[in-house]
């Protein structure tokens, strides 16, 4: 069984489309692959209990119980680990996951770690995508699924969705049209990679 772990720090929407399209889709049966667990960083985060209603094994790793990014990374680890099955590494999915990771993190992952960004990387990497996007005038905007490597925002893209810039968007009118479209291809792209293991 290939074993998926979904990180998150709130609402975890775009961890839900991909729970949701696993089921429906029956990556199970097809790809012998499940969402085994979702892990937050915050206690709070809505979409823990979105998992657990589910049935899905959920943990939380308080990033402030730590005295440094590697403590925490080395621990999210460890609680990630606990889904390897032999010869079947995890697959570690960023789905709004607020934190930037160590490269030794990073590297323990590498090929398997996946992010998706709410913007047309290479532009606009890090925060207030949508807000700088309407500042810089595009007249598109759009999100990238992408695997993660130490520079942040940088990793090889996997798949975009475009989403027109309209007259009278506001950051946040166009983050929710940007989101519709992450629910889409972020599952998409998941299936695809199972599809090749």
């Amino acid at each position: 069984m290939k074993n998926i772990v979904i990180l998150i720090s709130g609402g975890g929407s775009n961890m839900a489309a991909i729970v949701k399209t696993a089921r429906r889709d029956g990556w199970q049966d097809k790809f012998g692959a499940r969402v085994a667990a979702v892990i937050s960083n915050k206690a709070s985060a809505q979409g823990l209990l979105f998992a657990q209603e589910q049935g899905l094994a959920t943990g939380v790793l308080d990033h402030k119980a730590f005295g440094s990014r590697e403590a925490f990374d080395e621990a999210l680890a460890k609680e990630i680990d606990r889904y390897d099955e032999p010869g079947q590494p995890v697959l570690v999915v960023l789905a709004g996951f607020m934190r930037i990771l160590t490269p030794g993190f990073v590297g323990r992952y590498a090929g398997r770690l996946l992010n998706i960004h709410p913007s047309l990387l290479p532009a606009f990497a890090g925060l207030h995508t949508q807000q700088r996007a309407l500042d810089a005038g595009c007249k598109f905007a759009g999100a990238t699924v992408h695997q993660v490597t130490a520079d942040l925002d940088h990793g090889p893209i996997l798949a975009q969705a475009v989403v027109p810039v309209l007259p009278g968007d506001t950051a946040e009118v166009l983050s929710a049209r940007v989101l519709t479209q992450e629910h889409l291809i972020y599952p998409r792209v998941i299936a695809e990679l199972l599809q090749k293991q």
